[in-house]
């Protein structure tokens, strides 16, 4: 028979362990439940699971009843403090948890943990399996024998594996004689005496000399010195009594079978129950991700290429306090000087085939800041550094990095790194460029864990075991004093610098194989990622005198705002105080009187957006307040911090994007967020006309994908009603009121299309007869009516929906269509509201992340395109379903055509794309 493997758990001692460990950080529930234990113990277990894949497993606690121990010496444990109130909450738990997880649980009266691990893994068979005893107690060390190992959690992180040479080597003396040391020297733990004045060397050279406490004190006239030999004289049945207590029994009365003991399915109903107790939602995450979730046929590979069901596993983060450090763990870091050098690791780059870099620099804007050093690292524990000082010479920078040039643009030649874009528009202005593959290892997180963080820091304390060196320790914490990596000196700055390249490298070869086809990191994130670089490196240009004088139109509204609000409240007041604001409102005006005002937890009344847009159904006031707020955002946000970004080195605004932010897959933008200009209000609208083409022969060019997510929508529910509409070319939303209203098409009126609109929309985000009412201002009643008339005339739309909700509850994740996964744990969540969220996004995230994942292949491919045709037209901004290009005029008709084709047919689906391309010497005339 194949060998298996069985794991035997010390509960008590996992679980003191993990208490103990978060004692200075303790993880609280907003109930002020203490989850430290369970969290420590339940990762131990998950970390395990699906480190080591073990076919059996059980968990085994002490009870609170005398052993023998007790009987026979009364003060065994008796110096232990008392069991701390958080551990004694958290047990019950633990054993709910096992229950939920069908891991097998095991207690008896009389007899401790030990005694029935040693009793198990005695009585196991050794032609069938090996056995895992995990526990940080070191008296499991004479348990230790052919495939039977002792499973260390280590202090540095991770876990140590003792068979039998590494228990010699270890304590000195074979697993069969551990209990003759603690005979000897005692163990202060269990307050076991041992004999008086032995420590650890003496126990260790007389067992090693005689063997056993018992032919220690038979032949105690041979010890040479007379102190040990009177005290091992005068307390020799102490001595035998400490060795008798120090055995593990090997025969307690349990019956168990190995199917007892087997791996099952967790229980999922059971399980989120208590997730939403205990708040455990990325814990959870992880057990739908691994094994124990019965939806998961593991023999089946996905489109990924892993075990259907589950992403490959992100390991459980090590507990603070465990982690290795630069201290801790040996490294090869040094600073490269001279030609020779660096032609030494031009060398070895071309030999490893990779090379894994990273750069320090003056800031955090690529577009503004200068390098300051560059580090290589091409196997893990060594790293270079090239350090570029202020005194060195722009041209002798550029110089020292166009050595690297070949390796940098050579196909052959994997580049690796941490949010790879940004070193790319730093080397950019130095005249290095990257090409060729590359890997970042930002985005294969992203990719495997959507909702987890990706900064590096946390990414190899979770995967590594190893906390890296804080900038903050270098520069200080952030706000106007802090420093500049200019300012650090040499020694610290290598260290730190090669590190990042270190331990970059080693969280490449820690996710590469999970990736490993992956088409959404392989096809899409991946290759977007040098295109989103060039287009933050492009820029768009702004004019700052029409933003100007926008600017000063909005400020005579808002004077025209400020008086009318004034009036309608009888008194002025500070409209820019919610504390104010809401006095008046509710309790000058009585406003909303006969409901219940929320209030904030600082007892003022809250007075956001959805209070005062309710409230605005019966006074002009809230309204006009919505208005002014509105107005005087749009202006602060764009049309007065606009002018102020333009970079003084390229005289072009150049926005951030990034692609880890949203578990969608959408893209965001940042310094200036491009996505939340307002475009369906006039006023959002004009903030359009202040960006324009870098020079007079650009002129814009605008393409918008046409109502993509509806049309996905009828892609994937494959509604045929909804699919002849797109294909026929028809106004969808009036031929959605025909249907819906029951009229023919040119007797849709205005409003009925624009109801059908809200309906076709809504039906997207999972709304229900509440939001559709509230949104519509009609009955609940209506609204019900109209949604099971949308359902009637589109029955497959209705049979998509529910057709996600069941299989995310089955597997616990939805994907688009090219299989980028959003994990939803709260499918299951007994809290109505909670599920009710879940089961929208089970609706809604497959449509909107293909969206996203559409423009993203067609930004891909419009690049490659661009490029390959050499045309001087540059791609430079992405705002949801549209993207932006300013346009060499000569190159006008090309341009259009070539954006259009690699949009339409980024992905073939049942329903044709639409795209809408316009032209104009403003964003706004392009749109």
């Amino acid at each position: 028979m194949p060998r298996q493997k069985l794991f035997l758990f010390d509960a008590f001692a996992l679980i003191y362990r993990a208490h103990f460990a978060f004692i200075k950080n303790p993880r609280v529930t907003s109930t002020g439940l203490n989850t430290s234990a369970l969290f420590g113990f339940t990762n131990t277990l998950l970390e395990i699971i699906a480190k080591e894949d073990p076919s059996h497993m059980a968990v085994v606690f002490d009870t609170h009843a005398p052993t023998f121990r007790h009987i026979q010496f009364p003060a065994y444990k008796a110096h232990r403090e008392e069991q701390p109130e958080d551990i004694t909450i958290a047990v019950p738990y633990a054993y709910r948890l096992l229950e939920a997880l069908n891991i097998k649980s095991i207690a008896l009266d009389g007899y401790e943990a030990d005694d029935l691990i040693g009793t198990i893994s005695a009585q196991a068979d050794p032609e069938q399996f090996d056995v895992y005893l995990v526990t940080p107690d070191k008296d499991y060390a004479q348990l230790v024998k052919p495939h039977v190992f002792l499973y260390r959690p280590t202090f540095g992180g991770g876990y140590e594996v003792l068979g039998i040479p590494e228990v010699v080597e270890k304590f000195g003396v074979p697993p069969e004689h551990i209990v003759d040391l603690l005979g000897m020297k005692g163990d202060a733990v269990d307050n076991i005496p041992g004999i008086p004045k032995i420590g650890d060397k003496t126990a260790l050279e007389l067992i090693s000399q005689y063997g056993t406490v018992e032919n220690v004190i038979a032949r105690a006239e041979e010890i040479t010195k007379k102190s040990i030999r009177e005290t091992v004289q005068a307390h020799a049945e102490q001595g035998l009594l400490s060795k008798q207590l120090a055995v593990i029994m090997t025969d307690v009365p349990y019956a168990w079978t190995p199917e007892d003991l087997r791996i099952r399915h967790a229980d999922l109903d059971a399980l989120m129950q208590l997730a939403a107790e205990l708040e455990f939602k990325t814990t959870i995450q992880r057990i739908l991700n691994s094994r124990l979730n019965p939806v998961r046929p593991a023999p089946q590979q996905d489109l990924f290429g892993n075990a259907a069901g589950s992403p490959p596993p992100v390991e459980a983060p090590a507990m603070p306090g465990s982690e290795r450090t630069i201290e801790t763990t040996p490294h090869e870091y040094e600073v490269l000087t001279t030609a020779a050098q660096r032609q030494a690791l031009i060398r070895e780059i071309r030999r490893a085939g990779l090379v894994c870099f990273d750069t320090e620099t003056t800031g955090l804007d690529p577009m503004q800041s200068d390098i300051v050093a560059m580090t290589f690292a091409t196997e893990p524990g060594k790293a270079c550094m090239l350090h570029f000082p202020a005194e060195r010479s722009r041209e002798s920078i550029e110089a020292e990095l166009a050595e690297f040039q070949e390796v940098f643009a050579d196909p052959g030649i994997l580049k690796i790194g941490q949010n790879i874009k940004y070193d790319l528009l730093i080397l950019r202005p130095y005249g290095l460029e990257v090409a060729g593959p590359m890997f970042d290892t930002m985005l294969a997180h992203y990719v495997l864990a959507p909702e987890s963080k990706h900064n590096m820091d946390d990414m190899s304390a979770e995967l590594l075991g190893y906390r890296p060196v804080s900038i903050e320790t270098l520069i200080g914490k952030k706000g106007k004093n802090q420093l500049s990596m200019r300012d650090v000196e040499l020694e610290p700055l290598r260290e730190y610098a090669c590190e990042d390249a270190d331990i970059t490298l080693q969280l490449y070869h820690k996710l590469a194989p999970k990736v490993r086809g992956n088409r959404i990191f392989e096809e899409i994130d991946e290759p977007l990622m040098p295109v989103l670089a060039d287009m933050e490196y492009q820029g768009v240009r702004i004019d700052a005198q029409a933003l100007e004088q926008y600017g000063q139109e909005l400020e005579q509204r808002l004077v025209v705002l400020e008086k009318e609000i004034y009036k309608l409240a009888g008194q002025e007041f500070n409209i820019n105080s919610p504390k104010q604001l809401g006095e008046i409102l509710f309790d000058q005006m009585q406003l909303g009187k006969g409901s219940k005002q929320k209030k904030t937890a600082t007892g003022q009344y809250v007075t956001d957006e959805q209070t005062l847009m309710d409230l605005a159904r019966t006074h002009e006031l809230p309204d006009r307040i919505v208005a002014y707020r509105g107005v005087k955002k749009l202006k602060s946000t764009y049309v007065d911090a606009l002018p102020r970004m333009i970079n003084p080195r390229t005289g072009r605004v150049h926005t951030t994007y990034r692609q880890t932010v949203a578990v969608t897959g959408r893209l965001s933008s940042e310094n200036p967020n491009l996505q939340n200009i307002p475009i369906r209000s006039e006023d959002g609208r004009e903030v359009r006309r202040g960006f324009i083409p870098r020079d007079a022969d650009h002129v814009l060019l605008s393409a918008d994908y046409s109502q993509v997510e509806l049309r996905i929508m009828a892609a994937l529910s494959g509604d045929p009603n909804m699919i002849e509409a797109f294909r026929s070319g028809m106004d969808i939303h009036r031929a959605t009121a025909a249907r819906v209203f029951g009229v023919a098409l040119d007797a849709v009126t205005p409003a009925m299309r624009s109801s059908a609109k809200t309906v076709n929309f809504g039906i997207i985000y999972g709304i229900s007869a509440f939001g559709l009412s509230d949104r519509m201002g009609i009955s609940r009643t209506e609204a019900k009516d109209i949604i099971e008339t949308y359902f009637r005339q589109y029955p497959q739309i209705k049979a998509y929906m529910d057709a996600s909700i069941a299989l995310a509850r089955e597997q616990g994740y939805v994907e688009t269509y090219f299989g980028r996964r959003r994990y939803l744990p709260d499918i299951h969540s007994r809290n109505q509201t909670i599920r009710s969220f879940a089961e929208r996004n089970a609706i809604n995230s497959p449509v909107q992340g293909t969206a996203a994942d559409i423009i993203k292949l067609a930004m891909i491919r419009i690049h490659r395109a661009i490029r390959e045709a050499g045309l001087r037209s540059r791609m430079i901004l992405q705002v949801h379903d549209e993207l932006v290009f300013d346009v060499y005029r000569p190159e006008t008709d090309a341009m259009r055509a070539l954006v259009r084709e690699h949009m339409l047919h980024a992905v073939e689906l049942a329903v044709p794309m639409e795209v809408e391309a316009g032209i104009g010497e403003t964003w706004l005339e392009a749109h």
